[in-house]
Order: structure tokens, then C-alpha cells, then sequence
């Protein structure tokens, strides 16, 4: 297991391929996941997911449905269980509009050949999602193939939308995801441009036809580049790499998605900055005060992103960087936008005062 995320994945840690795709495919709420294995990688799974949607006051419980492998489907192979499980969703009530099929890591050692059961014509779309990580896939790894698979299903999208943006590859597990698009919409409203579709959070399968009629996409982090590079190849649309993190960043990231999408940034950047400026004088009562930042847990390692926007955040509000300062812990991941930063200097105003 990797536990030293780079600058470029805030996954907390990394982990099971499998759970990277779930957290998109469950997203996608008129679907059935069915996860091609023993019954003990989907009993895992559900109960993480459901643990964390019921921790964040969603009362969802994802359809997911094993294919239950047993001792004697590992030795003969088990495709002729996945077309009983496939049978299975297909009779749920209320139907599912879609189908994702995930393998695991015994399947891919058996040698299943999963993508030809799932291309069977069904009258709903199966998809077969690669999510074996036995060969080097991690939770980041699930993420991708999950965006691509989801992707597979939209169509050619339109030219005539107004401007607007599609998020692509928000953090599901992540706390405060909801937070964060919200901070997204604000800073894009700055430039008069709406959020087209939440690419994958709270949707059906229909709202994937609204994929390709967005201006810009804009990627959660730039570990998804790859994601944006398919999605521009074939819509069309240009991307920004990250959502924004600092408080030039969040300057920098409108002036980025304007570019995308040929519009003048510089009234929005100029409003922003003043917003920035009064957000920071709610917090001048801490300048003088001595700070060191450290990583809250040595398996995380230090972030250059965050160690950027606490010292800008320190510069901003007149705080000395020392050895002996108040203990404030580097932010994991980085804050979003002028939002996220306002949560973390709360945070930073309670360590300060003790």
C-alpha cells in the first residue's frame, strides 16, 4: 500500500482499486454496481460506503450485488455466475437504467473474460469496469477507469448550452465535497458560468447526455489530467487541471477557466481579491502570533501545496513562522478556494488561543 500521496493525488491514502470505483459508480444513482467476485469484496465495500454516505447525512444505500464466487467458480471460472447476477439486476424493481460490472483481483487471475459477458445485448447498458489492482492499481487507479466507463455511456452533447462547466472527479469519500462544489459554483458564477453536471456525484444515467455540452471541464486535481485529455478528445472541451487552492490560486483559477472559455477574467479576479481582503480582516486579531506548521500525521508527509497556502495565509496575516510557534497542522487535503481557506483560519484562530 502507498501511504506517500504525491503533491498531485490528495487521496488520503491509497487503497483498494475496486473502492476508488465504487466511489464514483455508487454516484450514479439509477444504476446497479455489481462487483464479480467473493462476497467478501462486496460486504467490504458496503458497509465503507455506507458507513461514509450515513456519516455525511445521505441516507443512500448504494446498490451493489455480488456474484458470490465459491471454491468451485475460481476453479471452473465464473462467468456463468456473472450472467445470473446480471439476470439479478436486471429484475430489481425499480430497474436499473445502467449496469457497471467491477472485477477483482481473483477474477483477473482466473482469467474471466468479463468484458464479453457484460457486451451480451441486454436492452440496458452493461459495462465492464477494469478494477483489479493486483498488477499495481490503487484507489486513484478506480477513480479513472470509473470516469471513463461512466463516460462511455454519454452522447455527442451540444453547441448551443450557455457557458458552464462540468466537475470532473470529485472526492465522494472526501469530507466537505459538497463544500467545495459549492465554492466552485460561487467562483464561477464571478464569470456568469453555471455547473452543467457534477461528473460523478448524485446523478442518473440520462444527465450523462448533458456530458459533452459544457465549455470547460474542471478537474477535482491534476492526478485526473488523463481523464480531461479523453473527455477533450472526444467532446471537444478544455479543461483546468485542479480545482483552486490559496489565495492567488483562487485569482490564478479564474483566470484560467476564463481562458478556457474566451472570456475576460479580470473584473471577477479584482471582486475576488476584495472578497479575499475582508475574509482575511475577520482574522487580524491572530498577526503577531508565532506558528510552526507540521504534518498531523507522519504517514501524510508534507504536502507543497498546503505548505504554499499556509505560508501565504502566515504572510497575509502578519504570523511569524517558528520553531517554537503554536503547533497548526498542514491542511489534507488543501483547502478550496476563499471558502476553504476561511474554514482552515477558524481552525488556526482556536489553536492560537488555546
Amino acid at each position: 500500500m502507498n501511504s506517500s500521496p504525491s503533491p498531485l493525488n490528495s487521496s488520503r491514502f491509497e487503497g483498494c482499486t475496486l473502492t476508488g470505483a465504487l466511489s464514483v459508480l455508487t454516484e450514479v444513482r439509477d444504476a446497479v454496481c455489481i462487483i464479480h467476485g467473493p462476497a467478501g469484496c462486496t460486504h467490504h465495500n458496503f458497509s465503507l460506503l455506507h458507513a461514509t454516505l450515513l456519516s455525511s447525512g445521505r441516507l443512500v444505500v448504494p446498490r451493489l450485488l455480488s456474484t458470490n464466487l465459491t471454491e468451485n467458480d475460481i476453479i471452473f471460472g465464473g462467468e456463468e455466475a456473472l450472467e445470473a447476477t446480471i439476470a439479478q439486476a436486471l429484475s430489481l424493481s425499480p430497474a436499473p437504467a445502467s449496469i457497471f460490472v467491477l472485477s477483482t483481483c481473483i477474477v483477473e487471475t482466473i482469467g474471466d473474460d468479463t468484458g464479453a459477458v457484460c457486451a451480451k445485448p441486454r436492452g440496458v447498458p452493461v459495462i465492464a469496469v477494469p478494477t483489479a489492482g493486483f498488477l499495481g492499481g490503487v484507489f486513484d487507479t478506480g477513480i479513472r477507469n470509473a470516469l471513463s466507463s461512466v463516460a462511455s455511456l454519454a452522447g455527442p452533447g451540444t453547441t448551443d448550452a450557455p457557458l458552464s462547466a462540468n466537475l470532473i472527479g470529485e472526492k465522494n469519500l472526501e469530507y466537505g465535497v459538497d463544500e467545495n462544489a459549492a465554492e466552485i459554483a460561487r467562483l464561477l458564477d464571478r464569470l456568469g458560468i453555471e455547473i452543467n453536471l457534477r461528473f460523478v456525484r448524485g446523478i442518473c444515467t440520462h444527465d450523462l447526455d448533458r456530458l459533452g455540452s459544457a465549455t470547460v471541464n474542471i478537474l477535482r486535481e491534476p492526478a485526473l489530467e488523463t481523464v480531461g485529455e479523453d473527455l477533450r478528445k472526444r467532446f471537444g472541451t478544455p479543461f483546468v487541471a485542479s480545482f483552486p487552492t490559496g489565495l492567488s490560486g483562487t485569482c490564478q483559477f479564474l483566470e484560467e477557466v476564463g481562458r478556457a472559455c474566451g472570456i475576460d477574467a479580470s473584473g471577477a479576479i479584482a471582486d475576488e481579491r476584495a472578497y479575499q481582503e475582508a475574509m482575511l480582516e475577520k482574522f487580524r486579531d491572530m498577526a503577531g502570533n508565532r506558528v510552526t506548521f507540521q504534518s498531523a500525521h507522519p504517514m501524510l508527509g508534507a504536502d507543497p501545496a498546503a505548505e504554499t497556502v499556509c505560508a501565504e495565509c502566515a504572510r497575509a496575516l502578519d504570523l511569524t513562522v517558528a520553531p517554537d510557534g503554536v503547533f497548526v497542522p498542514f491542511p489534507y487535503p488543501s483547502p478550496v478556494g476563499t471558502a476553504g481557506l476561511r474554514r482552515m483560519l477558524h481552525g488556526w484562530r482556536i489553536l492560537i488561543r488555546g
